[in-house]
């Protein structure tokens, strides 16, 4: 088994985090013929994200021990393995399911659109939009849609809240507003937002090296990309709490496979009462994630410049689907919507029939690199200080791969050194029992010498846990 050097999308996504380009030598790959294969580089994306995720644990690592950087190696299994965590997710043996009946594409009067509906209220939104009762019937949907343009379908379903987006090409996104807004911003929105004190946390020891152990982060994300990357700083050791609204429940297979290493309680923020319990929480929070569209917190007290004065030191970090700019910035959405609107959908696909990612890959990406986002801006604490907001999109993420990421590895060195079967990934599968059930579950692939291998404790049950932070941070 060879180990190649990095990639130039790891280097290109470990300098959008400000990182030293030199650490950048650290990082091997074991690469696989076969693993996420696509027409786009959607390998290259997974190495470049957990890459600089994996490197920023190893580099905080390396600060709270007084030691070299530790290496880190990277293997296209793992990576594959874990970039569709949600479908090798067993809970006592039996398989989740990722998508509903009405989640899907539909042929319109002039193309297609794609429709999430996941979530109940989702389902009600994109049936009253269309004039339909509760009750209808996946044949009563498609036949309604198959009389309507695709873009009088989205704007109608989009206004009554729900989601849905006409098919649209590359080049067709690049002349939509949003899509010029999107290309004029970087990759990763990183912020200094006042001059707070530097950070101090004690040195780190013990086996394993646990980088993000003593933080503490506050999880105000849902669905996948922003629970990837609040489970992937409880695989470091930070307290992760996740908070969501008592009528707003998750989907327990979701939750089961995004809350490795986590706890999860249920707060209404609109209640005097779960205000005071979170204000307390926020008081001794260190980081606070967020994955809800941009603004929707706001009236909370929860955007980074009123957390800066609230709380000075914190790093916030924002995960949204279309970003905090342009026409579609408060828009909700998901990695799948994404694909379609960004035009992934139309070049994986053909005349026939859209097409997907081999995985969610702008999802569990952004995740990684918005935990990567997380450990390096407390990284930069250490020595400047301040209140750090770092800010990532799933459609920014989509240009990245459809517009700027260098496929192949560096030097010349893309040739597969072993092979990755889809269909049997087991050597980077585990089984941990749980309050649900027997989970058997992906590895984590962000992993660096010395580190975790596999989060300390199982996913729980959805919003069970006490309202309070561990012992100790």
């Amino acid at each position: 088994m060879t180990h190649v050097p990095v990639d130039e999308g790891t280097r290109a996504a470990w300098a959008a985090l400000g990182g030293d380009p030199a650490l950048t030598s650290h990082i091997t790959s074991v690469v696989r013929e076969g693993a996420l294969r696509a027409r786009l580089p959607v390998i290259d994306l997974a190495r470049a994200c957990v890459g600089a995720c994996s490197l920023a644990a190893a580099e905080l690592a390396a600060r709270r021990t007084g030691r070299p950087v530790p290496r880190v190696a990277l293997d296209d299994g793992a990576l594959a393995t874990a970039f569709v965590s949600e479908r090798h997710l067993l809970i006592d043996g039996r398989a989740s399911v990722n998508f509903a009946p009405l989640s899907r594409f539909w042929r319109t009067a002039d193309g297609w659109l794609r429709t999430h509906a996941n979530y109940p209220h989702h389902r009600a939104r994109l049936l009253a939009a269309l004039g339909l009762g509760a009750d209808a019937s996946v044949e009563r949907v498609a036949a309604l849609l198959a009389e309507r343009s695709a873009a009088e379908a989205e704007e109608t379903v989009y206004a009554a809240g729900g989601l849905a987006i006409a098919l649209r090409t590359m080049d067709e996104w690049a002349a939509h507003p949003q899509g010029v807004a999107i290309a004029g911003r970087p990759l990763l929105d990183r912020e200094r937002l006042d001059k707070a004190a530097p950070r101090s946390l004690p040195p780190l020891t013990g086996d394993p090296l646990l980088p993000a152990s003593g933080l503490r982060v506050l999880d105000l994300t849902r669905v996948t990309g922003g629970p990837v990357a609040t489970r992937t700083l409880a695989l470091f050791g930070a307290d992760v709490l996740r908070v969501d609204a008592p009528q707003l429940p998750e989907d327990p297979e979701a939750h089961a496979d995004t809350g490795f290493g986590k706890r999860s309680t249920r707060l209404d923020l609109t209640a005097a009462a779960d205000r005071r319990v979170f204000d307390g929480l926020l008081a001794g929070a260190d980081v606070v994630v967020t994955g809800y569209r941009p603004g929707a917190l706001d009236r909370f007290g929860l955007a980074p410049e009123a957390l800066a004065s609230r709380r000075p030191g914190l790093v916030v970090a924002q995960l949204s689907a279309w970003g905090a700019y342009g026409p579609w910035g408060g828009r909700r959405g998901f990695d799948s919507v994404v694909q379609v609107a960004t035009g992934i959908a139309a070049f994986e696909g053909s005349a026939e029939q859209p097409g997907a990612l081999p995985a969610q890959a702008l999802d569990h990406g952004t995740g990684y690199l918005l935990a990567a986002a997380v450990l390096r801006a407390v990284t930069e604490q250490l020595d400047t200080g301040g209140t750090r907001s770092v800010r990532l999109a799933l459609a920014g993420t989509a240009r990245w791969l459809t517009r700027g990421l260098t496929p192949g590895l560096a030097h010349g060195e893309a040739a597969a050194t072993d092979t990755y079967d889809p269909k049997d990934p087991a050597r980077w599968l585990t089984e941990t029992d749980s309050a649900v059930g027997r989970l058997r579950h992906a590895l984590p692939p962000a992993v660096f010498a010395g580190g975790p291998v596999n989060w300390a404790r199982p996913s729980g049950r959805w919003g069970t846990d006490a309202p309070e932070w561990r012992h100790g941070g």
